[in-house]
């Protein structure tokens, strides 16, 4: 018997796809793109494309596990000597075991630690492992509200970025995807469309055969920037003088929108005053952009129309990235472009989206516990604290691969105090120090509500197989955690269903008429957006979410924003260079300083993983190369390091050994490595090299403020 099941893609992408799957005889045989999707148009990425390969691995954690071992790493593969019978499920370093046996070990573990150190000795971990609204965060929410263990910041993404374009529009809203077909200036801003956000790849083909042209500022050269009519190198961390830069031309030759600002906006002659301290000239020397270049782009950005930033996450992972969020998310405020189809600015939408999350996570079940940000783990592993951190239960994320300070997380998961749980499809580097590990369920395998931070259409995903094992999605787990915990509270034994209903139980005008059943006969919904423009077709669908007013208190975006102020920020925007960067260096250099580390570096993404996820299947472990250390000419050649050789790549926090790839992907003073599993490349980890310390708004971590040296081995 063979059906077609409609699904969608739950990953930390900003497409959210809509997927088909083909199922024969209770197995999975095809997965396709949903072509009558708007955004997915019936095609997907190379990483999901190959979905069946992840869902059907050998590797797949399909029992529970417990550990038999030390913790440390352990070849990712059955042992030869174990039970052949139930492939995927023994690995070394671990035995199986039953579900009960596991749930009574954590619980019990649990209830040692509450009894010993309080309920806050718990920690959970989790992030972007998968987006879907009730697997991402409501059931385990519950959980841990109802047994009042720590909080988690969960800052390790987007947050800065976040906090940023909020500071001046109010919400976290911006241009539809299907609207950049009609832009005719597109700025890729710290977007890597092409490898990371490839369904609006179309539109921007579509956009760029009627005349558009394409803008790629970046300190990389990406796969976007390789396709781009312009390529504007931009150094590390500079991505707020650079938009200060444009904003000194747009308002000094009189190339800004007086209506529009003088209509919506806040705090304009303070940010004239501020930007006559941005001239070009002196923009370039911190960006490295040529001040012709950036009197050239401004102009540009002003008179063709209409134009569209499409920002992303990149530029807010130094230390001042909130405020570069917050200075880009300023210039389709100057020129007025959120009025044009085609115009303004995406960094998210998720915005737009007004789901009844707080009904899924349920705060009131527990006490208000202290909160411990998820880019310090290290940090809060080793400190003193009061209670000390004596379990972490890790979903949706892998801290052994992505959190910062690499060295320093490990040794705290080394600890033989720290009982660690980990919920996982695969035994990843986390797993490597795991106590207990759970089997997970894939999207194949579980129902969901999935929103979007790239578009507005919100999808139901349905199960297209039965969980392969005895792998559960995150609400069965966290589910018969708190019934063994003995939780009475009719939260924990709400049905899929009627968690659904709950999320989308809100009289929210966008959700108008969405229901549980419309999304299952449909799979995939528009939100109701109100059309704020007129006068063609394409118009009277459009949403352009500022055009007559801001989410602000006041209405108005706010380029003067007060709570900056309480926060000890400008509240305008100033360029400050973070601590571990060149210009930082220079100054220092000047007082006589020692410049021990004076190259940038960039632990880069892969474009075929998402962030470590994916990093363990062969046909995408084929198309990358993250035991590579990539450096420009001019920094390779006195440091005789030659294409090929190895290097050690070293701060004060650890090091690398890589193979130098000496090409043009990096500007001099810069140099990039990218993210995999540890155990997997055999080269060590990116944030070996990063630190702990917190961007400027929202806490967020500061990848890409990182200084190292480089030397041949």
């Amino acid at each position: 018997m063979k059906c077609v099941v409609h699904a969608a893609c739950p990953h930390d992408c900003p497409d959210a796809c809509s997927i088909l799957i083909t199922v024969e005889n209770g197995r999975a045989i095809k997965v396709q793109g949903d072509p009558a999707h708007p955004t997915t148009r019936g095609f997907l990425c190379a990483k999901v494309a190959k979905y069946l390969d992840r869902v059907y691995s050998p590797q797949r954690v399909l029992y529970p596990l417990r550990r038999i071992a030390p913790k440390g790493p352990f070849p990712a593969k059955p042992q030869p000597e174990r039970d052949a019978s139930f492939p995927g499920s023994d690995f070394a370093g671990f035995e199986r075991i039953t579900w009960d046996e596991a749930l009574d070990t954590i619980t019990g573990r649990f209830r040692q630690i509450i009894e010993a150190f309080g309920a806050e000795a718990i920690l959970p971990y989790s992030y972007g492992g998968t987006l879907g609204a009730l697997n991402n965060a409501s059931m385990d929410r519950r959980f841990f509200h109802r047994l009042g263990a720590s909080r988690l910041d969960r800052t390790i993404c987007s947050e800065a970025g976040g906090e940023g374009l909020k500071s001046v529009v109010g919400a976290k809203l911006g241009t539809e995807p299907e609207q950049f077909r009609h832009s005719k200036l597109i700025i890729a801003w710290g977007a890597n469309i092409h490898g990371n956000n490839v369904h609006l790849w179309p539109f921007i083909e579509e956009a760029r055969r009627q005349g558009a042209r394409l803008v790629v500022i970046d300190p990389y050269r990406t796969r976007t920037a390789a396709c781009a009519d312009w390529y504007l190198p931009v150094n590390p961390g500079t991505d707020v003088a650079l938009a200060l830069g444009l904003m000194h031309v747009l308002i000094g030759e009189k190339l800004y929108d007086a209506y529009f600002v003088a209509r919506h906006t806040l705090g304009f002659e303070a940010l004239r005053e501020r930007v006559r301290e941005y001239p070009p000239e002196r923009v370039a020397a911190w960006t490295g952009v040529a001040a012709a270049d950036i009197r050239r782009l401004a102009r540009e950005y002003a008179t063709v129309r209409p134009a569209a930033i499409r920002l992303n996450y990149g530029v807010q992972r130094g230390e001042n990235g909130g405020m570069a969020a917050r200075a880009i998310t300023m210039l389709p405020c100057l020129t007025g472009s959120w009025k044009e189809i085609g115009g303004g600015l995406q960094l998210s939408t998720s915005g737009g989206f007004p789901i009844n999350r707080a009904a899924l996570a349920r705060e009131d079940l527990g006490p208000a516990t202290r909160t411990i940000n998820m880019a310090e783990l290290g940090r809060a592993l080793h400190q003193a604290l009061n209670p000390p951190v004596k379990a972490l239960f890790v979903y949706n994320c892998n801290p052994a691969a992505i959190a910062p300070n690499h060295n320093s997380v490990i040794h705290g998961l080394l600890r033989p105090d720290l009982f660690t749980v980990v919920h996982e499809q695969f035994l990843t580097d986390t797993c490597d120090y795991a106590d207990i590990v759970l089997p997970a369920t894939t999207f194949f395998e579980h129902k969901e509500l999935q929103t979007s931070y790239g578009h507005y259409h919100l999808q139901i995903s349905n199960p297209a197989i039965a969980p392969l094992g005895e792998a559960r999605s995150n609400v069965e787990t966290f589910r018969a955690l708190a019934l063994r915990m003995g939780f009475e509270e009719k939260a924990f034994r709400e049905s899929v269903d009627e968690m659904i209903d709950t999320a989308l139980a809100n009289p929210h005008p966008w959700l108008a008429g969405i229901t549980r059943e419309s999304l299952e006969r449909q799979g995939s919904v528009r939100m109701n957006l109100a059309a704020t423009a007129s006068g063609s077709d394409h118009a009277n669908a459009a949403f352009l979410p500022f055009a007559n007013g801001f989410a602000t208190p006041g209405g108005k975006a706010q380029l003067y924003n007060e709570q900056l102020v309480e926060m000890g920020l400008d509240p305008v925007a100033a360029f400050v260079p973070p601590v571990e960067s060149r210009h930082a260096l220079a100054g220092a250099a000047g007082r006589g300083a020692p410049e021990k580390y004076p190259l940038e570096f960039l632990p880069r993404k892969c474009d075929n993983f998402l962030n470590s996820t994916f990093a363990n299947l062969p046909f995408l472990q084929s198309l990358e190369d993250p035991a590579v250390l990539e450096i420009n000419r001019a920094d390779a050649a006195p440091r005789a390091i030659a294409d090929g050789d190895r290097v050690r790549v070293f701060n004060e926090r650890g090091e690398l050994q890589l193979r130098a790839r000496v090409d043009g992907t990096v500007q001099p003073g810069v140099v990039a490595a990218r993210l995999g599993w540890a155990k997997l490349s055999g080269q060590g980890n990116v944030n070996a090299l990063t630190s702990e310390r917190l961007t400027d708004l929202g806490r967020g971590p500061t990848f890409y403020s990182t200084l190292v040296e480089v030397e041949k081995v």
